[in-house]
């Protein structure tokens, strides 16, 4: 077992390293300039020059790439340039908004998804099974904006039973700030459950037909227990590969969710920070959403080799 964790967190360090290199690059090659950018038309060449010795902007590429991920290790992501303040102390306002967000999202896709799964798995064929797969089709292909501004349009504007969009803060109370991102949890979670609910049925039926699964029908288990004693813990081992890449996207492309619905999070703040040239905060959000989406992948690993005795074992 020890093995195997030092092998993925061997490649994880890797992946990091070489997540640094590509965003480090694709900031530097963005054409313009970011002081004039942000100085305006009218101003002095003076005045941009003082502002790119300020940034930093005058020093080679490989002193900047190595102060800016020093800088990530210790947690020092830099100073906006818009905003005027530590990127880390951006990153903590917007994170208590877009990490509930995604958890939220996550679990109500997890808790629609694996009981869908099952009756779908349990019915094969039938004409439940056909129009669970027909609903988990429509939710795959139905935008999650599209289907945000529906919501927005029949629960907040006809029927007035949540806000159209903003977050009052945590502080304005749990079930005030919880039921302003239920909309945008449900929105985001539409897709995922679809996704999940077909993976769960797709494994479930493979495990159903595996041999060991006849034998404890042999021995006189009726199928729901064979279903759930046996076949359901091996089934979980692709479901938890969807769980936690579902939850990486979440937490990183809920972009375009948290600008219909005014959420003050991560994904809203790339934005602002892409239209705002604001590049150190580009770069240092993209680099630790990498990070997260490294890391949960790496917690899946783990969990796989939890699961799967065969893992632990080198197989």
């Amino acid at each position: 077992m020890l093995r195997f964790v030092l092998t993925r967190f061997v490649s994880l360090t890797l992946s990091l390293i070489v997540a640094s290199l590509v965003i480090f690059a694709v900031i530097e090659i963005i054409p313009g300039d970011p002081a004039s950018y942000m100085l305006g038309l009218n101003a002095s060449p003076d005045a941009v020059a003082a502002l790119r010795d300020q940034l930093g902007l005058n020093e080679s590429l490989a002193l900047r790439y190595v102060d800016w991920v020093g800088g990530m290790v210790t947690g020092d992501f830099g100073l906006s340039y818009t905003y005027k303040v530590p990127v880390s102390d951006l990153v903590m306002q917007r994170l208590w908004v877009s990490l509930p967000l995604a958890i939220y999202a996550l679990v109500l896709s997890t808790l629609i998804a694996i009981p869908v799964g099952l009756i779908a798995a349990a019915k094969r064929g039938s004409a439940t099974d056909y129009s669970i797969m027909g609903a988990t089709q429509l939710g795959i292909a139905v935008p999650n904006f599209w289907f945000a501004m529906l919501l927005v349009l029949v629960f907040a504007v006809t029927l007035r039973w949540f806000s159209a969009g903003g977050f009052p803060g945590w502080d304005a109370g749990f079930w005030l700030a919880l039921k302003s991102l239920t909309l945008p949890a449900i929105a985001l979670a539409l897709p995922q459950a679809s996704i999940l609910a077909r993976v769960m049925r797709s494994a479930l039926i493979e495990t159903l037909g595996e041999d060991y699964i006849r034998t404890a029908r042999a021995k006189g288990l009726s199928r729901r227990q064979a279903t759930v004693r046996h076949a359901l813990r091996n089934a979980m081992i692709p479901v938890l590969t969807i769980i936690g890449l579902q939850f990486s996207f979440l937490l990183a492309g809920a972009i375009i969710i948290e600008n219909v619905f005014f959420l003050p999070g991560l994904g809203r703040l790339i934005f602002q920070g892409i239209t705002q040239r604001d590049l150190i905060v580009v770069e240092s959000l993209v680099m630790l959403l990498v990070f997260a989406v490294i890391l949960v992948t790496f917690l899946v690993d783990i969990a796989y080799a939890a699961v799967d005795p065969r893992l632990r074992r080198g197989r």
